[in-house]
């Protein structure tokens, strides 16, 4: 597939999208946290991308949202589903859906919609799913005790591209490696003609580096689980939550994860913590084994009595003897438990292995001395080994840990990314249950609605009046001011729109034909000047030249201008609908006026004020067919005309 051909995907685009696995599998399925993984693409972004994939997939021009109140409306349907979504990838995965006039898309979309209303909502999923994020690629981890080393120029600059965590070096031979194995706890090297060489240190030679890149560099494997931890684990959760199966044992993994650090590194091994302690500790221990000599050496001196002859102490003064021979001819014994103290203080202290107290004994030790000091060089050479132990043993930790997390790799990749789709079917079947809706049925000419509930409205469905409407071809709908005209305008075209998404829609049942194009004109903002008047019209030109399989909805044209011209365009408007066999229903208060200047018989249909309440208006919301309503003036004069002795108002009421 040539990525650019979809629209909105540039060269730039299409190369960050190059490097995902499978970049038009993830398009096609609307795959939006794969398509997010790509270098520089936001989730918004690749929700979008998705869309336009998507509709290039099955031909959609993107053209049914015809004008900006069908966009409104359809806006206000994402919002209804978006607010049952917990993840934020599920808010940008719900953008993915939108209407179309294309059947394959609307089938694809129902086959995922009837598995999703199955779905019961459960308060212990929808708790887990809070947690769960859409895998993250963490930054490069540097290694520092590790390098690789090869001869090749070729092979230096394909580990330079292949292994940004590492340190590459150029060797020639031997004594090159031997020289690295100084500087470094481990050295790879990556040419077959370093096989056999015989070098002190860890040096492996592995020509194979670049087929199994998580073994020469564990660290990756376990940053990217530590990153994204949180998110398995609360994933794990959402399939044990909601009965689903894992595609990976949930036991193991979370075992392996719990020997994993925040910051990537193995957890949970007593020889490595103890090693880590030991060179932590080092400085420490060997000045406190230094105190514990001197300690105990001051003491015995002090409780000691020396005495020397006048002869020995000629002849001592006579040979330059100074007062460690002194210390060594009459505290030998004391000078010697004195170290051998400080030793055994230093071993236990860092808890040591017999091969490593074996380099700490040789700390102290020597000639006697007061008072005692170690030897630095036997520090450091025990630094060195310990500091090389830990390092040895932390990697040999993170290849075990990173192999037994790297065959799990996939399957957390699936049981995140199922769980997140989850979000996606529960917030559908939310939206279903909350709304009472039913799957819809295609077929026929225009539209049929029974008990159909507005979600739109500012109060909650349960109390909202069913409304059963049904059109074929051009219709007036008229009634009384706040009769629900408009919000019967709204239903219909919350029900087409989603319809046409593939979703079910908030009534008892819905049969419609599959429209190419909704055009929905919200009611205009008072008279329009002369030029406002010109662009309106040439957009009614646009609407009455197309397909006839449109839907049209239009809420009281007439007050663009005066009346008596406003029912006289309306005329010719529906006259140019009729003709071309569209579904249409305008709302006006000149539904007479306007079947009067039309050239055809105009269905008017009616939603019926029954009188007046406390004041208000008592409506029946379903529109009466072929029935023209009576205003909300007649209504008054005709209430007033029962209350009155004069016979104004009833003369009044003749004249409607």
């Amino acid at each position: 597939m040539d990525l650019t051909a979809i629209s909105g995907i540039g060269e730039k685009t299409a190369a960050a999208l190059a490097e995902l696995d499978d970049p038009e599998g993830a398009l096609r399925a609307g795959d939006v946290a794969t398509l997010a993984g790509a270098p520089g693409i936001s989730e918004g972004r690749a929700a979008s991308i998705a869309r336009a994939a998507i509709r290039h997939d099955h031909g959609d021009d993107g053209g049914f949202l015809a004008t900006a109140r069908a966009q409104e409306v359809y806006r206000d349907v994402l919002a209804l589903v978006k607010d049952r979504t917990v993840t934020s990838y599920a808010e940008k995965r719900v953008e993915t859906f939108f209407p179309t006039a294309t059947a394959s898309r609307i089938e694809e979309v129902r086959t995922v919609v009837d598995h999703a209303v199955e779905r019961v909502p459960d308060e212990a999923v929808i708790d887990a799913l809070a947690g769960v994020r859409p895998l993250r690629s963490p930054t490069t981890v540097r290694v520092r005790e590790r390098c690789l080393a090869t001869a090749d120029a070729e092979t230096y600059a394909d580990a330079k591209e292949a292994f940004p965590e590492l340190s590459v070096e150029v060797v020639d031979d031997a004594r090159g490696l031997a020289e690295l194995a100084r500087s470094y706890s481990t050295v790879v090297a990556l040419d077959q003609a370093f096989a056999g060489v015989d070098v002190t240190g860890d040096v492996r030679v592995r020509p194979d580096a670049f087929e199994h890149p998580d073994e020469v560099v564990p660290e990756r494997v376990l940053a990217f689980f530590a990153a994204n931890r949180p998110s398995v684990l609360a994933a794990g959760d959402v399939h044990e939550a909601a009965g689903e199966e894992p595609p990976c044992d949930l036991d193991a993994l979370r075992d392996a994860l719990s020997r994993l650090d925040d910051d990537g590194t193995p957890v949970g091994d007593a020889d490595l913590d103890r090693l880590v302690r030991a060179v932590d500790d080092l400085d420490a221990a060997v000045s406190t084994a230094e105190s514990v000599a001197n300690d105990r050496l001051r003491d015995a001196i002090r409780e000691r009595d020396v005495t020397i002859e006048g002869t020995d102490f000629l002849s001592l003064v006579e040979q330059g003897a100074r007062i460690d021979s002194l210390l060594a001819r009459e505290l030998a014994d004391e000078y010697d438990e004195s170290v051998a103290a400080a030793r055994d203080h230093l071993v236990d202290a860092l808890a040591l292995t017999p091969n490593e107290a074996e380099l700490a004994r040789r700390t102290f030790g020597g000639d006697p001395t007061f008072p005692v000091d170690r030897r630095e060089d036997a520090v450091s050479r025990l630094r060195t080994e310990l500091t090389a132990a830990r390092d040895q043993r932390a990697e040999r930790l993170k290849r075990e840990l990173a192999s037994e997390l790297a065959a799990l790799r996939e399957p957390v990749e699936i049981l995140v990314r199922d769980a997140l789709e989850l979000d996606v079917e529960l917030a559908i079947s939310r939206f279903a249950r909350d709304f009472d809706c039913t799957v819809p049925e295609f077929g026929g000419e225009g539209f049929a609605i029974e008990g159909g509930r507005s979600p739109l409205l500012d109060v909650p469905v349960a109390e909202v009046d069913p409304v059963d409407y049904a059109v074929e071809g051009v219709t007036l709908l008229s009634g009384v001011n706040s009769g629900g005209k408009t919000s019967t305008l709204d239903l219909v075209a919350l029900v087409v729109v989603l319809a046409q998404m593939g979703f079910p829609v908030p009534a008892e049942r819905v049969r419609l034909r599959r429209f190419s194009e909704l055009h929905y004109y919200a009611k205009s903002q008072g008279t329009l000047d002369a030029g406002a008047f010109e662009s309106t019209l040439r957009d009614f030109a646009g609407v009455v030249d197309g397909a006839a399989d449109r839907l049209v909805l239009v809420d009281e044209l007439e007050s663009i201008t005066e009346p008596g011209a406003s029912a006289k365009i309306v005329a010719g408007i529906l006259e140019a609908l009729h003709a071309q066999d569209a579904t249409a229903v305008f709302v006006s208060h000149l539904a007479g006026e306007i079947r009067d200047a039309a050239g055809f018989e105009v269905a008017v249909d009616g939603i019926e004020a029954v009188g007046l309440v406390d004041g208000d208006l008592a409506v029946n919301r379903s529109p009466v067919k072929g029935h023209l309503a009576r205003s909300t003036p007649e209504l008054i004069v005709e209430k007033l005309a029962g209350d009155d002795d004069t016979g104004f108002y009833a003369r009044l009421l003749e004249k409607f």
